[in-house]
């Protein structure tokens, strides 16, 4: 579990961790660099879920050896899915990270919702959805692994 207190925002309890891939985790279906070690990493602390419509048909081979399930929804009304995917968790206790419209959703339902804006940009219904916005997966997970940084911003 990761956990952290947000002054004027509350106390959080991480257990549970949703990626969306492509935008996110990965660029024109391949994954970009070091996301797989930091994924293991925080796969130490909490569970590790990746959500993906595979778009590209390459993400159980992209994902390989990750500590992480990996979690196919239909890519026929993908944002209801995913949406119901989170509500199989604790929603409260659980973050999200995406780029798109489909995450939109899931962004907002989520203890802490993280947008991500990489070279397949980030969806405008994403963007005010989320908690946080960053400008790529490197950043979100450091907020993640030095909590600081999300206190920072959080913090009223």
């Amino acid at each position: 579990m990761i956990s952290f207190d947000i002054p004027g925002w509350g106390h959080l309890e991480i257990e549970n961790i949703v990626f969306d891939l492509n935008g996110t985790l990965a660029e024109d279906g391949k994954v970009l660099p070091g996301v797989k070690d930091k994924i293991n990493a925080l796969s130490e602390k909490v569970r590790a879920f990746v959500l993906t419509a595979d778009t590209h048909g390459t993400a159980g081979a992209e994902i390989q050896e990750w500590k992480a399930e990996l979690v196919k929804i239909s890519g026929e009304n993908s944002k209801q899915g995913k949406l119901e995917f989170l509500k199989t968790l604790r929603p409260e206790a659980t973050v999200v990270i995406g780029n798109g419209n489909n995450d939109q959703l899931i962004l907002r339902e989520a203890g802490l919702g993280i947008a991500i804006l990489q070279g397949e940009g980030m969806s405008a219904a994403a963007w005010q959805s989320a908690d946080i916005v960053v400008k790529d997966i490197g950043d979100a997970f450091d907020l993640l692994l030095k909590p600081n940084r999300a206190i920072a911003t959080l913090r009223e």
